[in-house]
């Protein structure tokens, strides 16, 4: 019997039923170097950089800190940044403790505002990076 080479497997946050699950999963795992290497601690914008550094090094396209328009009933009310459009992932960055529901609504709103389909929210102030998928519904 011979055993799977493991270089031709998925990373466990790679999933077929996620839209766009190999760009997330691309971001999730630079977001997850990031965490190995500076831990918790630090301010977002940090975390920022860093993540700024490893997504060049994996080859992903982006734009950090993406003013977005937002609107009522057709009515522009004014913008608000985001932390990265990731090749068409919205990211939304914290460094807390913990996320709370605040903080989902608040990335929710902002994806829904952008317009983009799916977003990801990551904590890095936790032991383990915190991670939540949004999608645009």
């Amino acid at each position: 019997m011979t055993t799977p080479d493991p270089r031709n497997q998925k990373p466990p946050h790679v999933r077929e039923e996620f839209p766009l699950s190999d760009i997330t999963g691309r971001i999730i795992a630079a977001a997850q170097e990031v965490h190995r290497n500076l831990g918790p601690g630090y301010e977002e914008v940090f975390y920022q950089r860093a993540l700024a550094l490893e997504l060049s090094g994996k080859g992903l396209e982006f734009n950090r800190e993406v003013w977005i328009e937002v609107f009522y009933k057709g009515m522009k009310l004014g913008k608000k940044r985001v932390d990265f459009i990731i090749e068409g992932v919205m990211v939304e960055i914290k460094a807390k403790k913990a996320m709370d529901e605040v903080d989902f609504m608040q990335t929710l709103s902002y994806l829904k505002a952008s317009r983009f389909e799916i977003g990801l929210l990551l904590n890095y102030g936790s032991r383990s990076l915190e991670i939540r998928r949004l999608i645009n519904s």
